[in-house]
């Protein structure tokens, strides 16, 4: 679908797209014009790629979702940016990293946005829908302002992805503390294996900025510049806070396995405590229990009337000594 929009300080007005007639009408129209494609055939992403001069290579540099960049090309500037949102997959059920990458291409007076997997992109769409209903601030700028918006909201949601994440790992921790289970360990590796995901996607979402930032593009003029300077700012920023959850993650998987680890501790201690109490006790019926009646090798206390009770009262006294000993070391 192609839809074509063109605006001033004054006007928006909208432009029915047919053919390639109605694109060059639009690209020719006094003011600025953006076309909006998405989900668009090969013969649509054609016509536009011919009325505004697109090399075939960036169009699949979309098509083919690509690590994020941004090249020049003669009378354009070509940005890929990629979205990521956190969604439930297809087979796992389970929260995951999707991607959907972004084409922007500048002009001098135009601007051409290309998504492929969806008609409604959040960063897309609003910034359209700010120039449908006459933003003042949107319409008295240029195509790169209109790119810029679209860039800032694709980064904007990288923090509300973060927040999220975070959210996750401090929800992990205190769970560990608390109630350690297998199940955590494969949450915090779900998050680790995200993040990671998101790391692909941030380091040259940076890198692409940054060369909008510098000044290189000649369609960026120079009262916009310094928004793009901001939005590789909250880049900087986005990187920073993703290496900082990775590290937590590894240190939530520390403090698991020491969990882990001083629970088998302490069952240990247990056992050792009860083993520790039984030695003395089954040394004594061990050196009772191997002498026989009407023997002359016998201990004489086994004719002994009391030998029963005193050996159980001693049993008992020896037991009472380690349950007490065993206190005071707070092994029990």
């Amino acid at each position: 679908m192609i839809s074509a929009i063109v605006y001033d300080a004054d006007t928006v007005a909208h432009h029915t797209v047919d053919d390639g007639a109605d694109l060059e009408a639009a690209r020719n129209a006094p003011g600025t014009t953006w076309i909006r494609v998405s989900s668009a055939s090969k013969a649509e992403q054609r016509a536009v790629s011919e009325a505004f001069g697109l090399h075939h290579l960036e169009i699949e540099d979309v098509r083919n979702d690509v690590r994020p960049k941004t090249e020049e090309f003669a009378g354009h500037a070509f940005v890929l940016v990629q979205t990521a949102a956190l969604e439930r997959g297809d087979t796992t059920f389970e929260e995951e990293i999707r991607t959907q990458p972004i084409g922007l291409f500048v002009g001098d007076d135009w601007i051409v946005t290309i998504t492929v997997e969806d008609d409604h992109v959040p960063a897309v769409s609003d910034v359209w829908q700010s120039v449908e209903t006459q933003e003042g601030r949107m319409l008295k700028q240029g195509p790169d302002f209109a790119a810029y918006r679209v860039i800032d909201h694709v980064v904007d949601d990288y923090f509300h992805l973060l927040d999220s994440v975070g959210d996750t790992i401090e929800h992990l921790e205190d769970e560990i503390l608390s109630t350690p289970d297998e199940g955590l360990i494969e949450g915090l590796n779900a998050v680790r294996r995200d993040l990671l995901s998101f790391r692909k996607v941030v380091w040259p979402m940076r890198e692409a900025i940054g060369v909008l930032a510098r000044g290189d593009v000649p369609e960026i003029r120079d009262p916009t510049e310094k928004y793009y300077r901001d939005v590789y700012d909250h880049l900087v920023e986005i990187v920073d806070l993703t290496e900082t959850y990775r590290d937590l993650t590894r240190g939530t998987r520390d403090i698991y396995l020491n969990v882990v680890s001083q629970s088998t501790n302490e069952v240990m201690k247990r056992l050792t405590v009860v083993a520790t109490i039984f030695i003395p006790l089954t040394f004594v019926v061990g050196v009772y229990g191997m002498n026989f009646a009407n023997h002359p090798a016998n201990l004489p206390e086994l004719a002994w009337p009391y030998a029963y009770p005193a050996v159980m009262i001693g049993m008992g006294f020896v037991t009472g000594i380690l349950l007490v000993h065993f206190r005071q070391e707070e092994w029990i």
